[in-house]
């Protein structure tokens, strides 16, 4: 058993040390839905990496920063309330990303594994990706933190303060692009949000602090990944809906907690 789930272990291990402190920006800031639009932008992504003969991961980027411009031209010009406009894309990115896909043959694409993830097939390869693209995620966190955590929590003080809020949430749209797209592969396009979010929303309901936290969210998020392997494995279900099970099941524990207190 170790040595099937070694790189699993290794991959979701990495990719907790970084949803735990972005997870937390996503909440603050309630960016839940447009996470959700990036990462069914995401599949759109990857038939774009095959069409043109690239790597995937570097297209999903390209494609979610798009979206997220987009986003950000379509809120200021249009009518809409942001949630109508967050799911036109979501689900128009959706659409045209499956029908993309399924145009390729299933010996090229596992349209499953694109949705659901597939932590069984990690590579040595996709283990070094996601500790470099998480080490750099966690070092641009580092150095803009205070920043961030103003703009997340008042941002009209942070404009009053002069910070270039503009700037600063696509730096947050960026560092959120560059995860989901090392994060798909294992987690998926349908659960890519869900680890994310539920780990950082179990986490708020027991921190004192911004800080104590995203370090909770990311701690919650390996223990997560950790007991949803295990299960998996002995169970045989898929690797990663079990793991945002797990997470849910930590989450209500969490609020059962916060209620008692």
């Amino acid at each position: 058993m170790i040595d099937l789930l070694l790189l699993p272990l290794l991959a979701g291990l990495g990719v907790a040390l970084t949803s735990g402190p972005l997870g937390s920006f996503i909440i603050w800031r309630r960016m839940a839905y447009f996470g959700d639009t990036l990462a069914h932008s995401a599949l759109l992504g990857v038939a774009i990496g095959l069409f043109l003969s690239i790597d995937t991961s570097l297209s999903i980027i390209a494609t979610s920063i798009f979206f997220a411009i987009s986003l950000v031209i379509l809120e200021k010009k249009s009518h809409l309330s942001s949630d109508t406009v967050l799911g036109i894309l979501s689900h128009s990115a959706l659409a045209l990303g499956l029908i993309c896909v399924s145009l390729y043959s299933h010996s090229r694409v596992n349209l499953q594994a694109l949705l659901f993830g597939d932590f069984l097939t990690t590579q040595i390869y996709d283990v070094f990706t996601i500790y470099t693209a998480s080490s750099v995620v966690l070092l641009i966190l580092i150095i803009y933190w205070k920043r961030l955590l103003l703009i997340a929590t008042d941002e009209d003080l942070a404009r009053v303060e002069g910070l270039p809020v503009d700037y600063l949430r696509i730096v947050l749209m960026v560092l959120t692009a560059i995860v989901i797209a090392i994060t798909m592969k294992i987690v998926g396009v349908l659960l890519i949000t869900a680890l994310l979010i539920i780990p950082a929303a179990s986490a708020r309901a027991v921190s004192s602090s911004p800080e104590a936290m995203a370090a909770v969210a990311s701690v919650i998020a390996a223990l997560s990944v950790i007991v949803g392997l295990v299960f998996s494995y002995y169970v045989d279900v898929p690797a990663g809906p079990a793991i945002v099970i797990v997470s849910a099941g930590v989450f209500f524990i969490s609020r059962l907690l916060s209620k008692s207190k």
